[in-house]
């Protein structure tokens, strides 16, 4: 989610979605800014809040987290621990990027894989939310669909290591 210029070769497609996932994801922080804000007013003034704001905050606080990781998966800007590759010469540190990547990517894709039979169950079970006015799948959705663009996002910036293309091709 940074200001910097777009890379040489993106795609006006790829500009396009980084600008949406950044929308998407400035919008749903700000809502949840504003109802968490209106919600410590309300009970401060004795008011006793929003009844549905604390679940639609842990929903917003799970949209935001989704969001976010799949702005830094598109940014190559996950959090990493590494304490090795730094001194590995270049082409074995490419080799353990790559590696690395496609790792993550099958991590991503089992989460995927998994969060969908999650969604298909609250579906089945027609899991309500909100008060019961909403169906629990409809905001779940944001875990498969999550996992499964960072899956692509890491399995892409693996290929373009194999490929020995330039630019990121880990997570830094």
């Amino acid at each position: 989610m940074s200001s910097r210029p777009p890379e040489p070769g993106q795609s006006s497609a790829g500009r396009l979605g980084r600008r949406v996932e950044t929308a998407l994801l400035a919008l749903t922080l700000g809502g949840m800014i504003v109802l968490a804000t209106a919600q410590i007013v309300l009970r401060n003034l004795g008011a006793g809040g929003i009844s549905w704001a604390d679940e639609a905050l842990r929903i917003t606080v799970l949209w935001v987290t989704m969001l976010g990781a799949i702005a830094a998966s598109g940014e190559q800007r996950h959090v990493t621990i590494d304490a090795v590759s730094r001194y590995l010469p270049g082409g074995v540190r490419r080799a353990a990027d790559v590696l690395v990547n496609v790792l993550t990517s099958a991590v991503c894709v089992t989460l995927a894989w998994y969060s969908y039979l999650f969604v298909v169950d609250s579906w089945s079970a027609d899991d309500r939310i909100l008060g019961g006015s909403i169906p629990a799948w409809t905001l779940q959705v944001i875990l498969p669909v999550g996992f499964a663009l960072i899956a692509i996002r890491y399995a892409a910036a693996a290929g373009r290591g194999v490929a020995g293309r330039r630019g990121r091709t880990s997570v830094q």
